[in-house]
């Protein structure tokens, strides 16, 4: 394989996709968030932006995996919209992937933080 811009955005987008259930954890852990607005708020941050067809599988997943929870509210500007908010289980694997990732971080910028050249 030789490395090009093709390569290079694969292995972001990969790298992306490995971090983005901590960084939906992260989002919804200070108050409930439905599943465009955090779309939305992912887009805001450009490497994380992340489309309606990566979010709510994602969102299924960490409903059946008891990390969060769903309630349904009325909206002023349409249907009702189903609210995401973490359980107890799903706070504590938030702190343990946490320290998880700012472990992992201190690893690689070992390697990769500051090489010049």
């Amino acid at each position: 394989m030789v490395w090009n811009e093709d390569s290079a955005a694969e292995w972001a987008a990969q790298l992306r996709r490995g971090v983005l259930e901590l960084c939906v954890l992260g989002a919804i852990a200070e108050e409930p968030r439905y599943g465009y607005e955090l779309v939305t708020a992912l887009a805001a941050t450009a490497p994380l932006a992340a489309v309606e067809g990566t979010v709510y599988p994602l969102l299924r997943r960490l409903k059946q995996a008891g990390l969060v929870e769903t309630t349904w509210r009325e909206s002023t500007s349409g249907p009702p919209r189903q609210y995401y908010r973490l359980t107890p289980i799903g706070r504590r694997a938030l702190r343990s992937m946490r320290t998880s990732w700012r472990d992992l971080v201190q690893g690689v910028d070992t390697f990769a933080g500051e090489m010049v050249g």
